[in-house]
């Protein structure tokens, strides 16, 4: 048993002496091609003093509506897309381990026994043979960390996944919040349309009453009415809309709606303001660009493997242990036998082939390079154009409520002027209609103003301190092999974990 063990220890000894240096190029992030900060519009000077940081936000703190907060919880719990994306991190966590077990020997212990009787020359032969063995086989010396640059690679591979996870997370809770102020934005417009209809009804019942009296002609009691079967429609309408916004809603939580209160839009507070004189390094938070950014240090890890290949490799196989041809000697001291085999293989010729495939990594990371600063340039846009159209739908929406005020002035005006016999109906039905246009574009603006500021948490990447409250931590080695309710949040960017429990650590770049 000494023997085994020296064989082990000399195997181990080794390949922790010939840890090698990486060939990779040092990875230096590419600039910006972008400005430097978000400019934001001078007469936002009060927005400036009050704005506060959405890109340090968590959702629980930008989204403040109780009722939100349920639905996109239980939408991080339920929805299947998210469930999905958590599975395939985990495949590639698991191409991970695949990648780092390259770089340590396999230890292989058998035991094998024959015994067999022939007949040669006229006689019967019996003949016995025992052995048992433990070492390893074609372990490669990765004096040039051709392993462990494929390792980092996988490795890279895997947290680009994990922020792709990531995205899909913030995704969803952007659609969350957009079905909910589209359901309570059509639940305002279905109260707007009950209103209509009632002031119809009436107004049709007034009208039939003054036709009877010879008030009003004929037309006037066919165009009232007519005007009430549109409200009854725009009726009808609202209400099929409200439940198809339900049902929706209900796709994106993955289970049935807790109770809701028919709440309005104009009812809830808008979202927190916009911050002013962003640095555009926040662009940096964005999963999409993390990913992008992850998929490019593999590619630099990728050319350190591509590079190590012109260098000889040099692969053991060692292994020690008894051999005898009696079971009862088997495990003698006399019995010990011992096998050290080094191979070493040096590229002579490869007809080109391994200069293509450094080429072929060289040409992905520069493909990788620009679209990296492709994915910056378009995340830049996005927050610009969010950051801009906060200001711009406020100075809209304070109009729009001066339209709807003026609106209601023009049809109060129109109805006295009408019962007083001084304007025809057709004053009154234009009033009518401009005034229910303009509230109705009072709440799509109002909608489309906090749908601005959802669009403008998602394009800042979410925020940067994870909710504690939300979804728990889970480190690379932590993943259950069921699949979890809850989805694991972004791995640390920079810092690998154990990936299988613990039991060995791996560092990034080594």
């Amino acid at each position: 048993m000494k023997l085994l063990s020296r064989t082990i220890a000399t195997v181990s000894f080794v390949a922790c002496a010939v840890a090698g240096c990486s060939l990779a190029p040092h990875f230096q992030r590419p600039e910006l091609p972008v400005p430097p900060a978000f400019s934001v519009s001078e007469k936002n000077d009060a927005a400036k003093q009050k704005a506060s940081a959405i890109a340090q936000l968590p959702w629980r703190s930008y989204f403040k509506d109780t009722v939100l907060q349920q639905l996109i919880a239980m939408a991080l719990e339920n929805n299947r897309d998210l469930r999905q994306a958590a599975l395939a991190v985990k495949s590639y966590q698991a191409q991970y381990r695949i990648s780092r077990s390259a770089q340590w020997p396999t230890v292989m212990a058998g035991m094998s026994g024959t015994k067999q009787r022939a007949y040669s020359l006229g006689q019967y032969a019996s003949a016995e043979s025992y052995s048992a063995s433990v070492g390893v086989t074609a372990f490669e010396l990765d004096l040039f960390n051709r392993l462990g640059d494929l390792k980092e690679n996988a490795w890279q591979q895997y947290l680009a996944m994990a922020e792709n996870e990531r995205a899909v997370r913030i995704s969803l809770i952007a659609e969350v919040a957009r079905a909910y102020l589209t359901l309570l934005a059509d639940q305002e417009k279905l109260s707007i349309s009950r209103d209509t209809f009632t002031q119809e009804e009436q107004f049709t019942s007034l009208t039939e009453l003054r036709q009877r009296e010879g008030i009003d002609s004929q037309l006037v009691l066919v165009q009232a009415r007519t005007v009430r079967e549109t409200a009854r429609a725009n009726l009808a309408i609202s209400e099929r809309q409200v439940t198809q916004d339900k049902n929706a809603l209900a796709v994106f939580v993955g289970a049935p709606l807790p109770p809701m209160a028919n709440s309005l839009l104009k009812e809830h507070e808008l979202l927190p303001e916009e911050t002013a004189n962003l640095s555009s390094s926040v662009l940096l938070n964005r999963p999409d660009i993390a990913a992008a950014e992850h998929q490019l240090r593999g590619a630099y890890a990728a050319i350190g493997a591509a590079r190590a290949a012109f260098f000889p490799s040099i692969s053991l196989t060692a292994n020690g242990g008894y051999a005898s041809d009696q079971l009862s000697n088997l495990f003698e001291s006399a019995s010990g036998v011992w096998l050290f085999s080094p191979a070493v293989n040096v590229p002579i010729f490869t007809a080109g082939r391994l200069s293509a495939q450094l080429d072929v990594a060289k040409l992905n990371r520069d493909s990788l390079i620009a679209a990296y600063e492709k994915a910056i340039e378009t995340a830049f846009r996005e927050v610009a154009d969010a950051l801009v159209a906060c200001g711009s739908y406020r100075d809209q929406a304070d109009a729009q409520e001066k339209i709807v005020q003026a609106a209601k002035q023009y049809y109060d005006l129109a109805l006295d002027r009408y019962q007083q016999g001084l304007d025809s109906y057709l004053t009154l039905l234009d009033a009518q209609r401009t005034l229910f246009a303009a509230r109705q574009n009072l709440v799509s603006l109002r909608l489309a103003q906090m749908g601005n500021q959802v669009d403008l948490y998602k394009a800042l990447g979410g925020g940067l301190v994870e909710d504690a409250k939300s979804v728990p931590a889970v480190a690379p080695a932590a993943v259950s092999q069921a699949v979890p309710p809850a989805v694991p949040s972004a791995v640390p960017a920079q810092t690998p974990a154990a990936a299988d429990g613990g039991a060995v650590k791996a560092k990034a770049g080594k």
